[in-house]
């Protein structure tokens, strides 16, 4: 049998066929050979729709067990995968198929006429469906192929996913992420987090997005263990799971919600040996919170779609409120001048970077963007954190207006394009600050033009169906003009600074 790198890893781990991978909400469960041969279908019917080593595969469908299997069958089959949000628009899907030329494309089955359309109109060879119970035409058509699959070969080198990341200048970009980036974090994860194949992880988590599958699904994976798949975060039905469970990896938003339940305590929490949290800035508050509500504290981790994790509080030490901990094992963290690029000393504030197996190839077709996130083979993340004498980073705010909120990334521009072009919008900003459940909140500063009858009502309904919902601002506040500093460019963290309160208060 081939070394299919990733897929050989996962495969090397499964402790028996038998064991239970996924257990369902309606109380059934799917074993790791159950899985294995699902996989193995769809790796074939991949093949047989013509998907080639190195061919892209764009999925934008529910989280279901399936979901899982063709990530593996991708793997399995030599091809990229590419996951796409289900809350993005059809206009947004259509750059991301443009620009990726997947060879096949699945999508929900409620989309599929206009899948279709598009897939016609950019010259896409494939379209399967796959909806949220695991039915469609891709699991109905792979039933017919054989339950073994004879994986293609795949080296650390070779592709493995493509994410695309929104920054705050250009275009979304295609993160080229290899079987190598993809284990060896995988691997450093599972031996920081002492995960075993005792453990039971609640996933709750989305699976296109790099906590859910590259963090969650890979670690458990790797390790053997089992986990509660979840569709969505129900905080009620995770405390009664608490009982059976033994891991937590979620957003902010997940202890937000469970610090509202009457039912998280202590002896709820008793079973349980570690809760994550990551995909957006964790509040002091909310970690100090639940130590005090359950004893546990909540290991919050630094990662980025364009590098997996990059950094984590300890298993074992103090794991401080408003930090992301030391650079995991084989990864080098720096901070450097951002002017000047210039290493900085510990307690100064600059741009991080971050080198190490973890960090992304480059962009998807984008040689001169690649070249220019790179300095002296470290990547520059965007962010500004600082190094505090005990050697933990604190990401202080970032270098880029980019905004994360729910764990998703937010380009202003976009969000300010749509919003200007409303009727008496004479010009917009567009900033993320502090959000108790969102880690931060979309929140849109307009200036209206003279007579205009501008409401925040009227201009959330006319971005309905404009921009996927996380990117729709949360509040909407009026301002008769923008604070600029003296080369005309808005200052965007005098308003950040000005509006950091406004969801504490309404919280």
């Amino acid at each position: 049998m081939s070394d299919n790198h990733l897929f050989a890893a996962f495969r090397s781990a499964i402790p028996s066929l038998d064991k239970p991978l996924a257990m369902l909400a309606d109380g059934s469960s799917v074993s790791y050979g159950e899985i294995l041969t699902l996989s193995a279908r769809l790796a074939g019917l991949l093949v047989a729709r013509g998907v080639k080593p190195g061919d892209r595969l764009a999925v934008q469908a529910e989280k279901s067990v399936a979901f899982l299997a063709l990530y593996l069958a991708a793997l399995r089959a030599g091809a990229v995968f590419l996951p796409l949000n289900t809350a993005y628009t059809l206009n947004e899907v259509r750059y991301f198929l443009g620009d990726a030329e997947p060879a096949l494309f699945v999508c929900g089955s409620e989309s599929e006429a206009q899948a279709r359309r598009l897939a016609a109109e950019l010259g896409l060879p494939a379209v399967e469906t796959l909806d949220a119970d695991g039915a469609g035409s891709l699991t109905e058509a792979a039933a017919a192929f054989p339950p073994s699959f004879d994986d293609v070969a795949r080296g650390p080198d070779d592709l493995a996913a493509i994410l695309y990341t929104s920054g705050t200048t250009g275009r979304a970009k295609g993160a080229m992420l290899s079987h190598g980036n993809l284990l060896s974090n995988a691997q450093v994860l599972k031996e920081c987090w002492r995960f075993t194949g005792d453990d039971v992880l609640i996933h709750a988590l989305p699976l296109f997005h790099t906590h859910g599958l590259f963090v969650a699904a890979n670690i458990v994976l790797l390790s053997g263990a089992s986990i509660f798949f979840r569709t969505r975060f129900d905080p009620r039905e995770a405390i009664e799971l608490m009982g059976r469970a033994t891991c937590l990896m979620g957003v902010p938003t997940f202890y937000t919600r469970l610090l509202d339940q009457p039912g998280l305590t202590r002896e709820a929490t008793a079973h349980m040996r570690l809760f994550v949290s990551g995909s957006a800035p964790l509040l002091a508050e909310t970690h100090r919170a639940f130590r005090e509500r359950t004893g546990h504290a909540i290991l919050e981790r630094y990662g980025m779609t364009e590098t997996c994790m990059n950094t984590s509080n300890p298993y074992e030490g103090e794991r401080i409120a408003g930090t992301v901990g030391f650079p995991l094992p084989g990864v080098s963290i720096r901070i450097t001048d951002p002017t000047s690029g210039a290493a900085l000393a510990d307690g100064e504030i600059g741009m991080v970077e971050v080198k190490g197996p973890n960090v992304t190839k480059g962009y998807w077709r984008m040689p001169e963007k690649t070249a220019s996130e790179f300095h002296d083979g470290y990547f520059i993340t965007g962010d500004l954190g600082m190094i505090d004498p005990r050697g933990y980073l604190h990401i202080v705010g970032r270098g880029k207006d980019l905004v994360i909120t729910g764990g998703f990334n937010v380009y202003p521009k976009e969000i300010e394009g749509e919003i200007d072009a409303i009727e008496g919008v004479v010009e917009s900003a567009v900033i993320g600050v502090p959000h108790p459940d969102f880690g931060e909140g979309v929140t849109a500063i307009v200036v209206p033009g003279k007579g205009a009858s501008l409401t925040e009502r009227s201009i959330l309904q006319a971005l309905e169906g404009r921009l996927a919902k996380f990117k729709q601002p949360k509040r909407v506040f009026f301002v008769e003009e923008l604070p600029r500093n003296t080369m005309g460019k808005v200052q965007k963290n005098t308003l950040r600074d000005a509006y950091k309160d406004i969801y504490r208060q309404s919280a």
